[in-house]
């Protein structure tokens, strides 16, 4: 069976990915801890507790692994440069592609979590595409345009291969009434992550380093994901406007939008 390791396998994003990935692949979950993690989620996974800011803890870690996909790190907008974000978020990415790169015959690709924040300082009511220039509206966002770069280093020079996805709002809860329009067009829901993921697993590269926004199909998106839909065919079921109560009829039942409306 096909071998993923799923770091920060504790946070959000990771239970979710190990939930719906678990049947169909052997997973490795590596976190500092799982001591607050519901045991049927472990259940039929390898789980290992790891600090993997710690450069020896890596040793030996990617044997035998097919698939990484890496979410450690620090998630917070309002992280401290040197107190938050060296460790996690600069060191313990670059050892994660330098130890990749001793398994050539291992590790066949990396999944990466970017963020929209490596873009945030555009205008709210600019259309990011993937090709353009980064502009990262936090220290945060820094760090993921230097996970980026780094990435894209190892498979131009090293040949690892890797995918970058710049995520949304995906903790935004639609139901709290301070989500706005601006929120709304920058969500991600776990349905259309999961399913996402399940593409960038099983895609074929034209070469060997790919960045793509993953959003859900909102009807007004931040960023652009026609790179997704069309390097990785990604295709989106939910849009946030909907979800949200927006273009319903009195019925409550979603109202069909023409692309003229």
């Amino acid at each position: 069976m096909t071998t993923i390791m799923i770091t920060g396998a504790n946070g959000n994003i990771g239970r979710i990915l190990a939930d719906h990935l678990k049947e169909s692949y052997e997973l490795t979950l590596v976190d500092i801890h799982f001591h607050n993690v519901d045991p049927a989620l472990l259940e039929g996974t390898i789980v290992k507790e790891l600090d993997l800011t710690i450069v020896g803890n890596w040793d030996g870690l990617l044997e035998g692994i097919d698939y990484v996909i890496h979410l450690a790190g620090n998630p917070s907008p309002d992280a401290i440069f040197d107190d938050e974000l060296i460790d996690l978020n600069y060191k313990m990415p670059y050892y994660l592609f330098k130890e990749s790169s001793k398994y050539e015959n291992f590790v066949k690709r990396i999944i990466f979590a970017s963020s929209i924040h490596a873009v945030s300082a555009y205008p709210k009511n600019v259309q990011v595409h993937v090709d353009e220039p980064v502009r990262p509206g936090d220290i945060y966002g820094v760090s993921k345009v230097y996970l980026e770069g780094l990435a894209s280093h190892f498979a131009f020079t090293e040949g690892q291969e890797s995918i970058g996805i710049r995520i949304g709002n995906f903790d935004e809860n639609l139901d709290d009434p301070i989500v706005d329009e601006a929120g709304l067009a920058e969500y991600l829901s776990p349905r259309d992550l999961c399913h996402l993921v399940d593409c960038a697993l099983k895609a074929k590269l034209v070469e060997p380093f790919l960045l793509v926004n993953g959003l859900s199909d909102n009807r007004f998106p931040r960023l652009d994901i026609s790179q997704a839909k069309t390097a990785l065919g990604y295709r989106p079921s939910d849009d946030a406007f909907v979800l949200k109560g927006y273009f319903q009829d009195d019925n409550g039942d979603p109202i069909e939008l023409s692309e003229e409306d």
